[in-house]
């Protein structure tokens, strides 16, 4: 078999997505346990202001739809709940988001909004709102406010398989501490945020439908070009970050020519999972099969904005992804970034070394059992999509007994073909136009957050670096852990700085060039390393 220029096939999306939904409903009750707030609940910032003066407790800052009073700690400034458009119901539903609504008086701005509509689970919390375009704003107590020198903003986009997740599950306390603005958002998700359908395309001059989610990013990003610096941020100096399915929609708003000018820089974490996009044709027969599904057999508009929230919950694929659509979206990612076709700004794309333990290890809590050297190759063809021949050959390349597990063998397999090549050559192509710095998170004992104890070490996890650059107030770091989070916060708020991510406490990180060098963010040892493409045996995946 020349398993050479393979591409992930569409069946590692929906291990992907199903898996995400799992872990970051996890994630979600991680963060309410660790003290984090809840929907209609204040941000931890609240409780620290009851012990502050009134006017300083409660700061006030304008938008262009009016005025909005937060919450401040000795450090942070706490902006949430601020609608950044208007509800997308009834007729807006499936349409491009529109400008929010104006108000009187001041607005209370100390607790989040609604979450976007998605499905619950054993650790998520359910939503059938749709009304939930809302995004927050931290910025820093101590340079004044809002700072006569405005501070870098970071824009993160929440991971979720584009199914699930929220703004409001992740502590920016820390890039904050580092002198930058943090605003996290919420935007449309599952069916509600990515239908492409015929009926919802001919109503559109363009003949696009679909890629609703990544409008509400970009809305987002208008808000905040016209309002940041009354918070303090400068608006000529945004970075977009995210991880999994944010990282996705990073890699997406770099191709889509409706972001160009909303943001100077990128960070992407574990999201090159997905670098072909379905086109139009292929995403509207499957939004027909959707209307179907769901009772709309006239497959008209008007059915499918009828329909309860419940209902689209219940039916909606697992599978979500944005579609080139030839508006939103002109062409794949993998296609943007061959050609150089995307907006131009410094890059950093990293993956986790051991991103696939996660997946593995929530099949096995599903099935109740450990993967065995007998259920080996099928394991690679259901994780793949490959014929069994395909299969059996990749077992081949990844013997069973070259590994502690089957489960290990699989995990490092999986973590090869789709997380890390991918990352790898998405670094590669962005390199030829842009500044690019790639990266490895590679903490072997990272604290598992989102699943009880499996059979083999989760290791470098999938999703395990989100607790190193939002480290919660209660964390479960120790040691040269911390001296690791601390590095990367530092890191990551010194690119949004100045496009250069640079290293705390060690060597410069380098930038990705001819030398095929990469930063290792490893506990005692940081640094420049090699040899990436060997470790991921990236030839096997067409990416050496």
């Amino acid at each position: 078999m020349n398993t050479r220029m393979w591409t992930p096939p569409t069946r590692a999306g929906q291990v992907v997505a199903a898996a995400t939904v799992i872990i970051t409903a996890a994630l979600t009750a991680v963060a309410s346990t660790a003290g984090g707030a809840t929907a209609g609940n204040p941000p931890p910032a609240a409780a620290a202001a009851a012990h502050l003066p009134g006017f300083l407790a409660h700061p006030v800052a304008r938008t262009d739809t009016g005025l909005v009073r937060g919450t401040a700690t000795a450090g942070v400034r706490s902006f949430t709940g601020i609608p950044y458009a208007a509800p997308p119901v009834g007729a807006l539903r499936w349409r491009a988001p529109r400008p929010a609504a104006r108000w009187a008086g001041i607005r209370d701005a100390s607790r989040f909004g609604a979450h976007c509509a998605q499905n619950g689970g054993s650790f998520g919390q359910a939503s059938t709102a749709e009304d939930c375009l809302f995004l927050n704003v931290y910025s820093p107590a101590r340079a004044g406010f809002p700072a006569t020198r405005r501070a870098p903003v970071m824009v993160w986009i929440h991971g979720g398989a584009l199914v699930t997740g929220l703004s409001d599950s992740y502590d920016p306390t820390a890039l904050v501490g580092q002198g930058t603005v943090v605003v996290t958002i919420n935007y449309r998700l599952g069916a509600l945020g990515f239908l492409a359908h015929p009926a919802l395309s001919a109503e559109q001059g363009d003949g696009a439908s679909g890629d609703y989610g990544l409008m509400d990013q970009q809305a987002a990003l208008r808000w905040v070009r016209r309002n940041i610096g009354n918070f303090g941020g400068d608006r000529n100096n945004v970075t977009i970050f995210g991880e999994s399915a944010g990282g996705l929609s990073v890699h997406s708003q770099l191709v889509s020519p409706g972001a160009a000018g909303l943001f100077g820089k990128a960070i992407v974490e574990s999201g090159a999972y997905n670098l072909d996009q379905a086109s139009l044709a292929t995403a509207q027969a499957n939004g027909t099969g959707f209307a179907t599904a769901t009772g709309c057999a006239d497959q008209s508009a008007a059915c499918l904005r009828a329909l309860p929230v419940a209902t689209i919950l219940a039916r909606q694929p697992t599978n979500i992804a944005p579609n080139v659509d030839g508006r939103v979206l002109p062409r794949t990612v993998r296609a943007a970034f061959t050609s150089g076709r995307f907006n131009r700004v410094p890059v950093v794309e990293g993956s986790n070394h051991d991103e696939w333990r996660l997946f593995v290890a929530v099949t096995e809590l599903t099935t109740g059992a450990p993967l065995t050297a007998a259920g080996y190759v099928a394991a690679i063809q259901a994780t793949l999509g490959v014929p069994a021949a395909t299969a059996a050959a990749l077992a081949a390349v990844y013997p069973v007994g070259a590994y502690p597990s089957p489960a290990l063998a699989l995990s490092t397999l999986g973590t090869d073909a789709i997380f890390a090549c991918n990352a790898r050559l998405s670094a590669r192509l962005l390199a030829q136009f842009v500044p690019t710095y790639q990266y490895e998170f590679n903490d072997p004992d990272a604290p598992m957050l989102f699943l009880p104890p499996v059979s083999f070490p989760t290791g470098a996890y999938h999703a395990a670096e989100l607790q190193y650059v939002f480290p919660p107030a209660t964390s479960r770091l120790t040691g040269d852990q911390i001296a690791l989070s601390r590095a990367m916060v530092f890191n990551w708020a010194r690119f949004a700085r100045t496009g250069n991510p640079g290293l705390r406490g060690a060597s410069s990180w380098p930038r990705y060039g001819a030398a095929d060098s990469y930063q290792a963010l490893r506990p005692r040892d940081r640094g420049a390393a090699s040899g990436f493409a060997a470790d991921h045996r990236c030839a096997v995946w067409g990416s050496a």
